[in-house]
């Protein structure tokens, strides 16, 4: 009698692709799982924080000096954000913007939605939480939004043109 063809009652005869591809299919749904509580967990965080900032948000006038993305450790940003940070974070890259904001030099990070429409040694009105910069408005007309039409090239494609444009050649229709 062949042992792989013995038919007790009640057991599951699988061969072993098939007990793999259920224990995958057993891990794959509890990874989702957990992944859609985790992320409605930092949902709701995200909203708390949201709430908080706005809640302390004011509309400050400053002179942009400079911005760029640099680590938090590198970003001459006061000690105790440091401290809070986590250890993990503070070789991340932040959107970092230098500003003076009355007589004074600051050091703020950015939102990152609204990072790249910070125009740079122009005077803004930012509405500030802490060192937190939540939204930038013009004084003086309003900012200029780069869209990806307008925004430089990169690549290759780009330094064929500037060639181009060098030699006198017309672009190609």
């Amino acid at each position: 009698m062949n042992p792989e063809y013995n038919l007790s009652p009640g057991i599951l005869l699988l061969s072993g692709w098939q007990i793999f591809l259920i224990v995958l299919l057993v891990l794959l749904v509890a990874v989702g799982v957990g992944l859609f509580f985790l992320s409605r967990k930092m949902k709701k965080q995200q909203e708390e924080q949201d709430a908080a900032i706005a809640q302390a948000k004011q509309t400050v006038s400053m002179l942009i000096i400079d911005k760029k993305r640099m680590k938090m450790k590198d970003a001459n940003l006061p000690q105790i954000v440091l401290d809070n940070t986590p250890k993990l974070l503070r070789g991340t890259k932040v959107p970092v913007v230098k500003a003076k904001v009355g007589p004074q030099i600051m050091t703020l990070i950015a939102d990152e939605r609204i990072f790249d429409s910070i125009p740079v040694k122009k005077e803004v009105k930012a509405s500030v939480a802490g060192i937190y910069i939540v939204d930038v408005k013009g004084i003086r007309g309003s900012l200029k939004k780069q869209d990806e039409s307008t925004a430089k090239k990169k690549g290759l494609s780009s330094f064929i043109d500037k060639l181009r444009e060098k030699a006198g050649a017309k672009p190609l229709k």
